[in-house]
This record gives structure tokens, sequence and C-alpha cells, in this order.
């Protein structure tokens, strides 16, 4: 397990140089740049803005000079926020991103695995339809669309919840429902999906016909299996919807590392957006990599044929 870890770290490397550097070219050659403005700058403000940020070089030099700060661990400085670094602002928003996050995708799981497990025990019936039905809108209506209806249900209306502000807990209630519906849909559809093929399985068969019951079938057989694609969906989902919950977090005015890489797009702060794709891009791998050893903990044969 030792040395399959090692050699999945080291095979990140190379992913993650391939990542930057296509980030950083296609930033660099895409139009306008981060000293671009309504109020034109005078030659000689730019030309002192840019040596500060070393664009006055060559772009390859700019590109090989990046990469070395990398591997000093900086990310550079950001080119709109005045005396901030990139590490600096995503180790401060960073933090409200895994808080919402962590609790949308806790939700999604729970509710998304045990509505699509219902659905598949209840096969073509009333409730299968129903769950699915909701699975459908959940995944038909976009978050740009859904925040602002309970915002607007629960904020103005009904007067239950804020739609504005951070730092208690009442704050997190609309924005994690918000992130949340998406992947609750997602993960129901794929449950109900796997549970009905493993539930068709040989050994399961085997298992009713020594008379164990439905129960006993579920927990101890079916459920394992039918976890695996749930397993690794989660995996990639989980980085996304800590760090891609931009949306949300732009309807609800929270002050996330997802509305930071939106403000750095809109401004070009190059060193912010690069800093951005490369936590995601880490999280991404990690969380794969998490999943793969999980898969070896829920199967069993799959650890063996890795020993083998």
């Amino acid at each position: 397990m030792f040395v399959y870890f090692c050699k999945r770290i080291l095979g990140m490397i190379p992913v993650l140089l391939v990542i930057i550097t296509v980030t950083f070219f296609l930033m660099r050659f895409a139009p306008g740049g981060p000293f671009s403005s309504e109020k034109k700058l005078s030659a000689e403000i730019k030309k002192n803005l840019e040596k500060k940020y070393h664009m006055d070089k060559p772009l390859v030099v700019q590109y090989f000079y990046y990469l070395g700060m990398i591997l000093q661990g900086d990310l550079g400085p950001s080119m709109k926020y005045e005396n901030k670094t990139v590490v600096g602002i995503i180790k401060e928003k960073f933090a409200v991103s895994l808080r919402i996050g962590f609790m949308a995708m806790f939700i999604a799981l729970l509710l998304g695995t045990t509505i699509g497990f219902f659905a598949a025990l209840n096969q073509n019936s009333f409730i299968d339809y129903t769950c699915m039905s909701f699975a459908i809108l959940g995944i038909s209506v976009p978050n740009l669309v859904l925040g602002p209806i309970l915002a607007v249900t629960f904020g103005l209306w009904l007067g239950w919840l804020p739609v504005a502000g951070w730092g208690e807990l009442k704050h997190y209630i609309l924005p994690v429902i918000t992130l949340s519906c998406y992947y609750i849909a997602i993960i129901a559809r794929i449950a109900r999906g796997s549970m009905l093929e493993v539930i068709r399985q040989d050994y399961i068969k085997t298992a009713r016909s020594k008379g164990l019951s439905d129960w006993t079938i579920i927990t101890r057989h079916a459920m394992k299996g039918a976890l695996l694609p749930i397993v690794s969906y989660v995996g990639p989902a989980s980085a996304f919807i800590i760090t891609g919950s931009i949306v949300v977090e732009q309807i609800f005015g929270i002050p996330g590392v997802g509305r930071e890489f939106v403000m750095g797009a809109i401004d070009r702060d190059y060193t912010m957006v690069m800093g951005t794709v490369i936590l995601v891009s880490i999280l991404v791998m990690t969380f794969n990599l998490f999943v793969d050893i999980a898969y070896g903990f829920i199967d069993p044969r799959i650890k063996l044929h890795e020993e083998k």
C-alpha cells in the first residue's frame, strides 16, 4: 500500500506540471491584462507595474520564474490586491469554502445514497418514480436559479433566514441547501442504478436461497458493492464542491475561494487564477487517490488484485 501511495504521489507531479503549463500560457494569450482598465495608465506607471510583477521579461522566462516560485511554495503576489499574496488569500478564503463544501457533500452523500437505495429496493413503484422525478428536477434546476428562489422564498417572503452576511450558523443554511441539491440528485441516480445492478448478481440470489432476510442481504452483501460507483463519483466531486461553489458564493455574498477565482478571472489577476487552478488540481488528484485506497477497503477483491 505504501509503495502504491508513493507511486501515485509521484505520478501527480507531471500531471500538475502539464496543468500549470497549459493554464499559464492560456492566461497570457487571453485578451487584456491585469493592468488594463477603463482609465488608461501612463506608459511609465504600466512599465513599473510590469517590472514589479516580472512581466517585462520574455514569456518563457516568466514561465520558468513562476515554476521556481512554486517550488519554493510561493504562488506570487496578487496583481489586484495590494500587499496580499495568493497563498495568504487562499488560506483566508479556503476555510470558508471548505466548511460549506463539506456540509453540502455530507448532506448530499447521506440523502442521495438513502434516496437512491430506497428507490432501487422499490423499483417501478410510486416511491421509485417520485424519487427519480425529484432527482431529475434537482439535476435540471441550476444553482443560478435555485439560489435566488430559496433566497426570495425563505429570506424575503418568509423572513426565516438571512440572504447575505457571514459568520453565524444561520448563514450556512441556504448556501448549503443550494449547493447540495444537484449532488443529492446525481448521487441518488448513481445509487439507484448501482443497487439495481448489485441485487441482480448471482451471489445475492444465492444469499436469498439460503433464507437470509432482505435486511441482512442489503446491509451485509449488496451495500458494499453498490457503494463503489458512489465513492468513485464523490472523490472528484468533493474537490469541485469545495472550490467550485462559484455561483453560490456570488449569490449569497460568501467570502470563499470560488468567488476569488471569478474576480481573478474578470480582473485578469494571473497569479490568483493560477493559484486557484493549482489548488483545485491538487484536491482532485488527492481525492481520487483516497477513492482508490477506499476501494480496497470496500471491496477486498480489488485489494487482492492489486497485490498480485
